[in-house]
């Protein structure tokens, strides 16, 4: 589950689980990297998805909206099909993770350090647990959601 949108506004600040701000690397070629700040979002109304909002200094904002348990999995093995994926750099070790965002017109591929998202990924489980997700959905909002897209 995905979605880019260029300019968005930062995520809200309401959400019972506190944002997680990363510094992570853009894999741009085998030399280069670029340093992408990524904040995590988590609101326990949409347990279903992480926004993760990419930031590149003096560019644009992009928000992506992606499941929870492809993130959680993807820390440990691969995760995920289409526009989202996900799997561990190194199995064995836990350091860091890969994580590859499709659009029709760009790919992008980012490494992640594993230990802070991982911490914050069980946090937003002991919030909403897994399985418990549809009873914490706001099924009017979305329902009034869907059809104000439609």
């Amino acid at each position: 589950m995905s979605s880019n949108h260029p300019d968005v506004p930062p995520l809200p600040t309401s959400y019972a689980c506190p944002e997680l701000v990363l510094d992570i690397e853009r894999v741009l070629d085998v030399a280069a990297r670029q340093t992408i700040r990524a904040t995590f979002g988590f609101d326990p109304a949409a347990p279903l998805v992480v926004s993760l909002l990419l930031v590149v200094e003096g560019g644009p904002r992009v928000l992506w909206r992606i499941g929870r348990d492809l993130m959680q999995q993807g820390l440990r093995s691969a995760s995920g099909l289409g526009d989202v994926q996900m799997w561990p750099a190194c199995p064995d070790e836990g350091g860091t993770a890969w994580l590859q965002l499709a659009s029709r017109d760009m790919a992008a591929l980012f490494e992640l350090p594993v230990p802070p998202l991982e911490e914050w990924l069980e946090h937003t489980y002991e919030l909403v647990p897994a399985g418990r997700e549809p009873a914490k959905i706001d099924w009017t909002a979305t329902r009034a959601n869907l059809l104000a897209g439609s």
